[in-house]
């Protein structure tokens, strides 16, 4: 299955109580934080596309 290398670009301060429970199940805490997930439909479609703004995506 392909991997996906997700980036924490901004910060979460001020943001919705719901996206900052999104990038912490992503496993994101610190700013320029990288973490590799599954490209499932979960995390691709769902979490990702909640927290678009706040992280950047790329194939690993």
């Amino acid at each position: 299955m392909a991997k996906l290398k997700i980036k924490k670009v901004r910060s979460a301060i001020k943001r919705p109580l719901r996206q900052k429970r999104t990038l912490e199940a992503l496993g994101l805490r610190k700013i320029n934080q990288v973490v590799e997930h599954d490209d499932t439909p979960v995390i691709q479609g769902g979490m990702i596309a909640k927290v678009e703004h706040l992280v950047s995506v790329e194939k690993a």
